[in-house]
């Protein structure tokens, strides 16, 4: 059949679909050689992640010192800082954690008497039904979970050797990153070769703007939960911060729940009106999260709609579990910046001397 005898119309839709077809193809088998080196891309993410923080120290030392010493010195320092941070706060934990854990049973048992002798007049049975089926699905899941939360790495010593490849990889990032990113750039053309150089700046600028970011967010609602709960006089208010500051690396869902544990601990330690001050805190510390904290810090780098924030977090956790719901919005945020970008930019014409000036805030204007 001649084209001229199709509908344009069909035509037009024909064109998008066979190009839809084989962008998802793409896509699919990227996703499937990354979900085969999953170590390795969890190793490089957080060596990335090491990269956006102590980035900022590096460049302030370097300004003194030799860039390799700089990177060396601003490496060891913020490991030493996070390891004794962390070897104090194990030592709360692992003193309290069986304390913990019978005070959140505590908790769910009063919670349950509640049920059954409150108005709604839960029959024992029916709560003990739910109670044994979630006892299942965490005794089902639990080693699943645990397993999807260090990416599969599922002894010590691949822990241990995924942090040394995210070591590694990050002193090359912050010694040479930008020796990297021109030999990257050589392997695209040169009539888009600056716009892919912008498109990078802005992906790097989104994701150290998220990481500092998320750090100052989970740090502060673990300040404010520890205070609260300080104030309330709810035992084990340190595990409690910890919980709620690695819950908070989870957008919108994770240190509510961290704060829904809190509550019951409190309801078995302190009683419901304790309990009630927890969930007070937990409205008041979210309010202060989304009004006042998450505009001032992550404004910047993460502009996405909190519906495409959670369907990103629930599409991570089906598809990497614990790592993924944690990957998800930076990744969707950095390819939101990037196609923001992409789409208010053009290539360098043939012929032309210099290349176009490039907006990295992706809002169109040109810049100098």
């Amino acid at each position: 059949m001649p084209d001229d005898d199709v509908p344009r119309g069909l035509r037009v839709a024909a064109s998008y679909s066979w190009r839809l077809l084989v962008i998802g193809t793409v896509i699919y088998a990227a996703v499937s050689l990354l979900s085969r080196l999953e170590f390795v891309v969890i190793a490089v993410f957080i060596g990335l992640v090491i990269t956006a923080l102590v980035g900022p120290f590096v460049r302030v030392l370097d300004r003194f010192l030799p860039r390799g010493l700089a990177v060396a010195i601003g490496l060891v320092v913020s490991i030493t800082v996070i390891l004794g941070v962390f070897t104090f706060i194990g030592a709360e934990v692992a003193g309290q954690l069986p304390t913990l854990s019978a005070k959140f049973r505590s908790g769910i048992q009063e919670i349950e008497d509640w049920l059954q002798d409150g108005p709604l007049h839960w029959d024992a049975s029916r709560i003990e039904t739910y109670a044994e089926e979630l006892r299942n699905w965490v005794d089902a899941n639990q080693a699943t979970l645990a397993e999807r939360a260090i990416g599969g790495a599922g002894t010590v010593a691949e822990v241990l050797t995924a942090f040394i490849l995210a070591i590694f990889t990050s002193i090359f990032f912050l010694a040479g990153g930008e020796r990297i990113w021109d030999w990257l750039l050589s392997l695209v053309s040169r009539r888009q070769r600056p716009r892919v150089d912008g498109a990078g700046m802005v992906a790097w600028g989104t994701f150290a703007g998220y990481t500092r970011g998320i750090v100052i967010v989970a740090g502060t609602n673990a300040v404010l939960v520890a205070i609260g709960l300080t104030i309330l006089r709810v035992p084990l208010s340190v595990p409690l911060a910890l919980l709620v500051f690695f819950a908070s690396f989870i957008p919108i869902v994770g240190a509510p729940i961290a704060m829904i544990v809190a509550a019951i601990v409190a309801l078995a330690a302190q009683g419901p009106l304790t309990a009630l001050g927890v969930i007070v805190m937990i409205a008041l510390i979210g309010q202060f999260e989304g009004h006042v904290l998450q505009p001032l810090v992550m404004a910047k780098a993460v502009s996405i709609h909190p519906l495409a924030v959670a369907l990103a977090v629930a599409a991570g956790t089906v598809l990497a579990g614990i790592v993924g719901a944690v990957i998800a919005v930076p990744v969707v945020s950095v390819i939101y910046a990037v196609g923001r970008f992409w789409v208010h930019t053009t290539p360098r014409q043939p012929g032309r001397g210099d290349a176009p000036a490039i907006d990295p805030t992706g809002t169109g204007a040109a810049g100098g």
